[in-house]
C-alpha cells in the first residue's frame, strides 16, 4: 500500500517517529513574531500558528474491503478549550466517532470488510499529529477530486463547536458538492494577515469564500478609515493567482447580543458589514454575501451556545444555507 493521499494542508511536517503535523499556513521562513499580540497577556504568542497547526479540513481517503483500521494520534489541548474527534467516513456516510484523550493514543475502527471508500477526517480542534494509518488489508489510496474550494474565516470557519470534524459547516458544503476543500478557518486570528492572502493567491483554486470581520470587530483591529482599504488589499492579493476564479465575502452573521454595540475603534457590526462591503468591491468581481441573511435572529439566539459561537445543530443549518449560495463559477 502506498502512503496516504492526505489533503487540505499548505506543508506536512513529520517528525523522526513519524509524526506527521499538517499545517494550513506554511510556516518555514516566516516570522512568527509577527502575529504575536505584544502587550496582551492574555493572548499568548503565535496563536495564529497554532490555529495553523491544527488539521481542519484535513483528510484522506481509500478504496478497500479491510476489516479494520488503526491510528496512532497525539493530541493536545495547546490553546484549545476541546478536543474534536477524528471522524470514519465509509462511502461517504459516518460510521464511527472516535473521541480524542490527551496524550498518544491508537485508534482501532472496525470495518464493514467489503468494498468500500473509507475517508479519515482529523480534528478541527486541538493540538494535533498522527502517523500513518495502517490497515488489515489492502487498501489503496485515492487522489481527491472535485473543484479545489478555499475558505478563509474565524472561528466560525473553523467550527471548533461542531459535532465532529466532518460536520463542520465547510465540511458539509464540501461533502454536498463533491469539493475538495482547504479550510483556512483560524479561530480569534482572521485578521487579514498577508500569509493567508498569499496562502490563498498561491494555492489552485475554482471557488474562494472569505469570511470577513467578526474577529476584527471583536479585536478592533481597524479603524472604519483602515478597513475598506486593508479588505481591497487581502483580496487584491488573493486575486492575484486567480484571475478568473469566483471570489465571494461573506460579512459577519448576526450576532443579536451584540448588533449596535460599538468596539474600542467605535465600529458597530453594521459598521464592518459596510466596510468589508466596500472594501470587496474594489475588485467588480468579487461578490458579497450578507451575513445577516445566513441566520434569522431567532434561530440565532437558539442556536448560538455562548452568544457569539453555534453548536452543533448551528453549523449544520450555516452548512445548508451557504451549501445553496456557494459554487464554483
Amino acid at each position: 500500500m502506498t502512503g496516504a493521499l492526505w489533503t487540505g494542508f499548505r506543508h506536512r511536517e513529520v517528525d523522526t517517529n513519524g509524526w506527521s503535523t499538517f499545517w494550513r499556513l506554511d510556516p518555514r521562513g516566516h516570522d512568527f513574531g509577527l502575529s504575536d499580540w505584544i502587550g496582551a497577556p492574555d493572548r499568548p504568542g503565535h496563536r495564529l500558528w497554532e490555529r495553523a497547526a491544527t488539521p481542519a479540513g484535513v483528510r484522506a481517503a481509500w478504496r478497500t474491503s479491510a476489516a479494520r483500521v488503526e491510528l496512532d494520534v497525539r493530541a493536545g489541548l495547546g490553546i484549545y478549550a476541546r478536543l474534536a474527534p477524528v471522524d470514519v467516513l465509509v462511502d461517504g456516510e459516518l460510521h464511527h466517532r472516535c473521541e480524542l484523550r490527551e496524550g498518544e493514543q491508537t485508534l482501532r475502527i472496525a470495518l464493514p470488510a467489503r468494498t468500500s471508500t473509507v475517508e479519515i477526517w482529523l480534528p478541527q480542534s486541538g493540538s494535533i499529529a498522527v502517523r500513518e494509518p495502517a490497515f488489515d488489508g489492502a487498501a489503496e489510496p485515492i487522489a481527491p477530486s472535485g473543484p479545489r474550494w478555499i475558505t478563509y474565516g474565524s472561528s466560525i470557519t473553523q467550527c471548533s463547536g461542531a459535532a465532529g470534524p466532518s460536520e463542520t459547516w465547510p465540511a458539509l458544503v464540501a461533502r454536498r458538492h463533491g469539493w475538495d476543500p482547504i479550510v483556512l478557518g483560524l479561530s480569534g486570528e482572521c485578521h487579514l494577515d498577508p500569509i493567508a492572502a498569499r496562502t490563498i493567491r498561491d494555492t489552485p483554486a475554482e471557488l474562494i469564500s472569505l469570511c470577513l470581520g467578526i474577529n476584527i470587530y471583536g479585536g478592533a483591529t481597524y479603524s472604519g478609515r483602515t478597513l475598506p482599504s486593508a479588505v481591497e488589499a487581502f483580496v487584491a492579493t488573493a486575486r492575484s493567482g486567480h484571475p478568473r476564479t469566483r471570489v465571494v465575502v461573506i460579512t459577519p452573521l448576526l450576532v443579536p447580543d451584540r448588533e449596535g454595540e460599538a468596539n474600542a475603534v467605535g465600529l458597530t457590526l453594521d459598521d464592518v458589514r459596510d466596510c468589508v462591503t466596500r472594501g470587496a468591491q474594489v475588485d467588480p468581481a468579487v461578490e458579497v454575501i450578507d451575513g445577516r441573511k445566513i441566520l434569522t435572529t431567532d434561530e440565532a439566539r437558539a442556536l448560538y451556545t455562548d452568544g457569539l459561537h453555534p453548536g452543533p445543530d448551528g453549523y449544520r443549518l450555516i452548512g445548508e444555507r451557504l451549501g445553496e449560495l456557494l459554487t464554483p463559477a
